[in-house]
Parts: C-alpha cells; structure tokens; sequence
C-alpha cells in the first residue's frame, strides 16, 4: 500500500459551487441570489432579531423582575449526606475542602448545612451557612456548627 495513493471513496466528495463565474457554470448572471431586493445586494447582512419591519420579538415583549447584585448562593447539603459520607470515610471533621474532595461541591461553591435526614455520629462541621434544625442535629448528636 502506498500512502501518495489514498483518495476518498467514490462519491463521497464534491466540488465547491463556484458562483459568479460566468454563465457556463450555471451559477452566473444573479449568483444564486434571485433578482433584485435587498438580499440580492453586495454589504448585505440583517442584525440579529430582525423581522423584516416588524417589532422584533425582544421589543415586544415586557421587561420585567430584576437580579438582585447582593445575592449570595449556597449548594444545600442535608445533614443526612453528611452522615452517609461519615460512615464511608470515617471522618469526624467535616470541612468545605472534604465535601470538595467527596465531588459533592465545586471549590468555590458557597455551602449550606440543612437539616434534613438523621445524624447519628460526632461530628464537627466547618460551612459557610446552617440551618436552625442542622445546629440543633449537630449539636444533639455532641458536635459543633462552625461558620467559615
């Protein structure tokens, strides 16, 4: 076998459309583009939205609500997955860094202790934010909340 050989199957390609070269070709004269109009023109381009006239989709419909710039969001993980995630790796300290370690958060992901689900070991929580039913299962149980 010959490498300088190798072609692509028969059929498989095709050659460009070659517009505006003359009438032979059967893409002269207009170049595919029809007659006359707008479209037809050279420098043609239509902004995005536009609607031939029409008031665009986005000017038409309301502007409403606002994004509040002070949000601050926190991933939620229940006191239930911190016990599940005990027994596995046996921890007794459980930070951000673990959960990160564990794929249960992003690095810099902001993290709220709730306290949904039952805790039956010691442990020791370092989070950004809790919950009152989380600090009253950490603490029932002997451990302690810390707020990072």
């Amino acid at each position: 076998m010959d490498l300088s050989k190798l072609k692509p199957a028969k059929g498989s390609t095709k050659s460009k459309k070659r517009i505006g070269r003359g009438q032979g070709s059967g893409y002269g004269g207009t170049s595919t583009r029809g007659h006359k109009g707008q479209k037809s023109r050279s420098g043609y381009s239509r902004k995005v939205g536009f609607e031939g006239g029409q008031m665009p989709l986005q000017r038409r419909v309301p502007k409403f609500g606002f994004t509040n710039i002070n949000r601050k969001e926190f991933k939620a993980i229940n006191v239930g997955t911190l016990q599940e995630l005990a027994e596995k790796k046996k921890y007794t300290e459980i930070s951000v860094e673990t959960l990160f370690e564990a794929g249960l958060v992003q690095k810099s992901t902001l993290v709220k202790i709730l306290g949904e689900g039952e805790l039956k070991t010691k442990l020791n929580v370092k989070a950004h934010a809790f919950s009152k039913s989380a600090i009253e299962a950490i603490e029932a149980q002997g451990g302690t909340a810390e707020k990072i």
